[in-house]
């Protein structure tokens, strides 16, 4: 069973990023939290989910394109700005008191009141980690893993981590990132209360798969752990109710193969030539010796037919050759069929 979202919109950002914390810090909330900043944004999950309250600014709600968004939200809260209500329908809060005082306000206007204040705030997640490395390089990894995220998109939610250094992906998407990995890492390490309110403006979104943007710069990232990638990834999947993380895993990560460890399923891309037959070998007796069987036998090994064409926008992934062959691997490898 899903849980129940609650989002707030605000687009003056200190106003809604402080009203969030305290929600977040005295409301032991049944829902999955989302803030918002940008009325567009909310606009695009109400075309992908329900959300069971939305508190709204009023000036926000001015720029709304109800005739849709109000149809996905079940109780909707106006932080009200002006001294006239302009709607009498709905349920108006004034923006300008105490945010201790909002929150019981909205405490006794919601029917599941006894679970806001009482309810364990500690939700299962059943995500499905997807590894995606190979010792082999320029060997399609990524396109691999892009693909199939946007494929198991079209049934199920999923988020894509590029663990490179350098993978390229602003500039191959033609998008600037004011936030990145190492950005949500830190909200994990260091506030972690806040993570939950900032990660909906870091996450970005191709052809419907979710995504974190990759570190821009390498400094900082070695010195996270394994167990601290995988504990991140499952609170992200609670937050943002995931099936499934696609990772794209690189050799300068720091606890490489405590990651792989979590991973249900790992892709290895092989090659057949002479470099890569050595290098596999060398990879496969390294997991021997290290006592790593079990990352062995989770590994799909994956050798690519010759791809006579692939799409030069990562937004059409999910059309071509290598879609096919993903296609295949989905039905019959995930899926089991």
């Amino acid at each position: 069973m899903k849980q129940k979202i609650m989002a707030i919109c605000d687009t003056e950002e200190a106003y809604a990023f402080r009203l969030a914390e305290y929600v977040l810090e005295k409301g032991n909330m049944p829902y999955a939290f989302h803030l918002f900043t940008d009325v567009e944004k909310l606009q695009n999950m109400a075309k992908e989910e329900e959300i069971a309250v939305l508190l709204i600014a009023e000036s926000a709600l001015k720029l709304l394109k109800e005739e849709y968004v109000r149809q996905k939200v079940l109780q909707l809260f106006v932080l009200q700005e002006s001294e006239k209500r302009e709607r009498e329908d709905l349920c108006y809060i004034s923006k300008y008191q105490s945010p201790d005082i909002i929150l019981q306000m909205l405490f006794n206007s919601l029917p599941d009141q006894t679970d806001w204040m009482t309810g364990d705030k500690e939700i299962k997640s059943d995500v499905k980690l997807i590894g995606m490395y190979s010792p082999i390089k320029r060997c399609l990894q990524t396109s691999f893993a892009l693909t199939l995220g946007q494929m198991l998109a079209k049934k199920h939610k999923v988020l894509y981590l590029n663990f490179e250094y350098y993978s390229g992906l602003g500039q191959l998407l033609r998008r600037d990132y004011s936030a990145d990995m190492m950005d949500v890492m830190y909200y994990f390490q260091c506030a972690k209360e806040k993570l939950a309110m900032r990660l909906p403006s870091i996450l970005q979104n191709i052809n419907g798969l979710d995504y974190i943007p990759p570190i821009q710069s390498p400094l900082g990232i070695r010195e996270v752990t394994g167990s601290q990638w995988a504990e991140l990834c499952r609170d992200i999947a609670m937050m943002g109710q995931y099936e499934y993380i696609i990772l794209d895993l690189d050799d300068g990560i720091n606890g490489l193969f405590d990651l792989l460890k979590q991973c249900y399923k790992i892709y290895t891309i092989t090659k057949d030539d002479n470099f890569a037959i050595a290098k596999m070998n060398q990879y496969e007796q390294m997991l021997k010796l290290e006592e790593l069987e079990e990352i062995a036998d989770k590994t799909v090994k994956c050798k690519f037919p010759v791809f006579h064409r692939l799409p030069t926008d990562l937004e059409l992934m999910t059309h071509g050759e290598l879609a096919e062959y993903v296609r295949s691997i989905i039905e019959e490898d995930i899926y089991g069929k």
